[in-house]
């Protein structure tokens, strides 16, 4: 059974830093791209960030580039997201998702090639 687990959000103010983490299990987790999508109170969910599989190749949501990192750890089971210089508009609920294609050669950004999801991290930052 497919388990992801996102930890690492909180309370801060403008400005400030956060790692998000997300742990895998129940897969083989070096096979797929994963991504991490975030959803705003009253918003549609949206993509931020994915990583290919071999976290050869990221790709980032044009609001959070140049101040989020998407990163692996296939050692860990584990997919990273550092959030540096947050915004109040970077308040949400922060998912993890797995690719439903393994190997995937292309790293993708729409939740429908997503088939596996965590509960999600509140990440609120203040003014």
């Amino acid at each position: 059974q497919v388990q992801l687990v996102e930890s690492g959000g909180g309370l801060l103010q403008a400005g400030g830093s956060l790692r998000l983490s997300c742990a895998a299990s129940g897969l083989t987790f070096s096979r797929y791209c994963m991504a991490w999508f975030r959803q705003a109170p009253g918003k549609e969910r949206e993509f931020v960030a994915a990583i290919s599989w071999s976290a050869s190749n990221t790709y980032y949501a044009d609001s959070v580039k140049g101040r989020f990192t998407i990163s692996r750890d296939n050692t860990k089971n584990t997919v990273y997201l550092q959030m540096n210089s947050l915004k109040p508009e970077d308040t949400a609920v922060y998912y993890c998702a797995r690719d439903r294609t393994g190997y995937s050669g292309t790293i993708r950004y729409t939740q429908r090639d997503y088939d596996y999801w965590g509960q999600g991290t509140q990440v609120t930052v203040s003014s």
